[in-house]
């Protein structure tokens, strides 16, 4: 573990108490207290301003993709990844007490948990509004006092809202895992050589000259480096202007990623690591189990 991770007293996550957020920092950081923040932006800020000691954010989910674009919550902050943590989201459905199921018209949830649950929405012909947090949204359907409105969020968030749960794991797939990463103000890399899985995470912008992608890779597989995440987004307002975000196996000072990374830089305008810290054990026992 980070020692900064293990020092940790005070952590932000975005949204409300009993958001997923407020799972994943329960989960990953039991020793902090979890400073519920609205935005992501005003978790990022929470760090960088020294209110808290770390912020965890969620950015991909398995079933409906990326959350918060680390592009642009990251470069600009000036924060780094420290580590990575996974929660299984169990998405209940939540009513009033004694609410029956067939009453409810409605269901009000954050857009990824909304998305991740659109199988449930279809059958029972429910009208999907968003909200800004799932937790959020519970409290609202207790505010509310309508029993023909629902809300997806945890079970948790039920229990400290005084809801019941019309319809349990009403997530689309049984595989539904988001990934959050834990963030600092200072860098701390994991140790070289350490037992385990080294990620680092990095973007980049490319020269403007013929093949300077292909090129710029080329380096990861010519020296066995293996990539797990390339994402890439418009800079600027503009089409022409594109930054790539990348996630590896592996430490830069290992000398096969050291390789591929010289190479990188070559073909690249710009090259910030973001961070450098070890796997989570899902992480690691997913792919020996695809080997």
């Amino acid at each position: 573990m980070s020692s900064l991770i293990a020092k940790a007293r005070r952590v932000a996550f975005q949204g409300e108490p009993g958001a997923f957020g407020n799972q994943a920092a329960r989960e990953a950081l039991p020793h902090a207290e979890a400073v519920p923040k609205e935005t992501f932006e005003d978790a990022v800020d929470a760090v960088r301003s020294g209110e808290t000691d770390l912020a965890i954010i969620p950015i991909e989910n398995s079933l409906h993709g990326r959350i918060a674009d680390i592009h642009h919550l990251l470069p600009e902050a000036g924060l780094h990844i420290v580590g990575e943590h996974f929660v299984r989201i169990n998405l209940q459905l939540l009513g009033l007490k004694g609410a029956p199921l067939s009453g409810v018209r409605t269901i009000v949830s954050q857009g990824p948990a909304l998305g991740q649950c659109r199988k449930l929405i279809r059958d029972l012909k429910l009208h999907a509004q968003e909200w800004h947090d799932t937790a959020g949204s519970a409290r609202h359907v207790a505010e509310l006092g309508d029993p023909g409105v629902a809300a997806v969020a945890s079970r948790l968030a039920g229990e400290l809202y005084g809801l019941d749960v019309l319809k349990a794991d009403v997530e689309d797939a049984a595989h539904n895992m988001t990934r959050f990463l834990i963030m600092a103000r200072e860098a701390e890399a994991a140790t070289p050589g350490a037992s385990g899985l080294t990620v680092t995470s990095l973007i980049f912008r490319v020269r403007n000259v013929p093949a300077a992608l292909y090129k710029a890779l080329g380096g990861f597989a010519t020296n066995g480096v293996n990539m797990t995440k390339l994402e890439s987004y418009q800079l600027g307002g503009t089409f022409t202007a594109t930054q790539f975000y990348l996630e590896i196996d592996g430490h830069p000072e290992e000398r096969h990623v050291r390789l591929a990374l010289e190479e990188l830089q070559f073909f690249s305008s710009h090259v910030q690591v973001l961070g450098v810290y070890p796997g989570h054990p899902l992480r690691v026992a997913a792919q020996a189990a695809a080997e």
